[in-house]
């Protein structure tokens, strides 16, 4: 199977030390359950939550996404209503926050511990040499 990238392997919420299996049980668009999370990888058996309470630091990247979404759809308001009532912001941006939080919630998980996880990659060729 080829490698790969880390980029790819963050987009698709892989396991950041083998890059195949996936982090999460459902896909994206289950809304009923898009925060179900595998406790190990399935494919390396990696524990995905480094320690208790890991994931409570994911809380900062969502706070980040979400100031984001705040700024973006802001400034598109601003523009395509030519600077409407204060009402419009009010209703516009949470839509849109309750629209992409399956999102902000999954892919900050991922980035906290691919970024803070101290998890690094290894290839088919080195868990072998390990296991033996």
């Amino acid at each position: 199977m080829p490698v790969k990238s880390t980029f790819q392997a963050i987009l698709e919420a892989r396991c950041p030390r083998c890059r195949q299996g996936k982090m999460f049980v459902f896909p994206l668009l289950k809304f009923s359950r898009f925060s179900q999370m595998n406790a190990h990888c399935p494919h390396c058996h990696f524990r995905f939550e480094v320690e208790p309470g890991f994931f409570i630091g994911a809380m900062y990247v969502s706070y980040a996404m979400s100031l984001a979404i705040f700024m973006v759809v802001g400034f598109l308001v601003y523009l395509v209503f030519d600077n409407p009532d204060f009402y419009y912001y009010i209703i516009a941006i949470p839509i849109m926050v309750l629209i992409l939080l399956p999102f902000m919630y999954r892919y900050s998980r991922v980035l906290f511990l691919y970024g803070f996880g101290g998890v690094k990659y290894e290839d088919e060729q080195t868990n072998s040499r390990l296991r033996l």
